[in-house]
């Protein structure tokens, strides 16, 4: 299945011939799917340019999770830190961040006299990441092009920040590894893959599956049904008839019926898609780390 448009592929190619522009690249996923949100291709165009990953919307995710994830970068040699645009928690702690990370840089650049040259930060995300909330918050009413610098065309632009910061912004690109079809399903979860081409009571059960196996006292909480009842899938054969199962206890308790007393589990799929979105069932990270 492909679910990203073609101008993406260029995209790639723009951000790759961008790259000598820039000191480094921020990278912003989402902390709910840090592994599936990230872009596979980013590192191999990034090269040894330093890095810096957000895990963005963590007010949304598992907290002990997120602490994981972190870990997890550091133990691989990247800086990544928790943010999260609506709140604004640690939004600010990225200029530090950058800072701390090009330190080497900005003590060679004293010592040539160049004090006071940008910093000059490379922004990425697939989309439904909140890249644009991110840059909007750091930015505020100051979000225009600067113009007359190389690196501006459609598609992208130069932004001025505090501290001394020039941040090129490019659009979203979704790559996610097609042979993955858990990577698809996380995205299309997060709204990171339009509605209109997925089945969405299916993608609903399978994410009740999940929730149940790994949140299932939030799940419950929630929607005031018992959920421990029901057997867990023995393998993938048996697709979403857990699922299913309490998507339709969810649609019963929540008074989804149609004529005839059956349950409306299109609405029912809606609602749990839509509450896990915004947060509403709880704090819920979808992925773990390898170590």
């Amino acid at each position: 299945m492909q679910w990203f448009p073609g101008h993406m592929a260029k995209t790639r190619r723009i951000m790759a011939s961008n790259m000598k522009l820039v000191d480094a690249v921020v990278e912003i996923t989402d902390a709910r799917i840090p592994y599936s949100s990230r872009n596979p291709e980013i590192k191999r165009i990034v090269g040894r340019k330093p890095r810096l990953v957000l895990l963005n919307k963590a007010d949304s995710a598992d907290p002990a999770m997120t602490d994981r994830w972190i870990e997890y970068y550091r133990k691989n040699g990247v800086k990544a830190i928790a943010t999260d645009c609506r709140s604004g928690r640690n939004v600010n702690k990225f200029y530090t961040e950058l800072k701390y990370i090009l330190k080497d840089d900005l003590e060679k650049w004293e010592a040539k006299g160049m004090t006071g040259r940008p910093i000059r930060i490379m922004i990425v995300g697939i989309p439904n990441v909140g890249k644009s909330s991110f840059i909007n918050r750091l930015a505020g009413s100051r979000l225009a092009k600067v113009e007359d610098r190389p690196g501006v065309t459609k598609g992208k632009q130069w932004v001025s920040l505090d501290d001394g910061f020039e941040l090129l912004d490019m659009p979203g690109v979704l790559w996610p590894k097609f042979e993955d079809k858990l990577v698809g399903e996380r995205l299309a979860f997060t709204g990171a893959v339009k509605d209109q081409i997925m089945d969405t009571e299916f993608l609903a059960c399978r994410l009740l599956e999940y929730l149940k196996d790994n949140y299932n006292d939030l799940l419950q909480a929630r929607y005031a049904i018992t959920t421990d009842d029901i057997p867990p899938c023995d393998d993938e054969t048996v697709g979403c008839v857990v699922g299913y199962e309490i998507l339709e206890r969810i649609g019963r308790k929540r008074g989804f019926l149609v004529s005839g007393g059956e349950i409306n589990t299109e609405r029912a799929a809606n609602t749990v898609l839509d509450e896990y979105r915004s947060g509403k069932i709880g704090r819920m990270t979808l992925e773990q780390p390898d170590n």
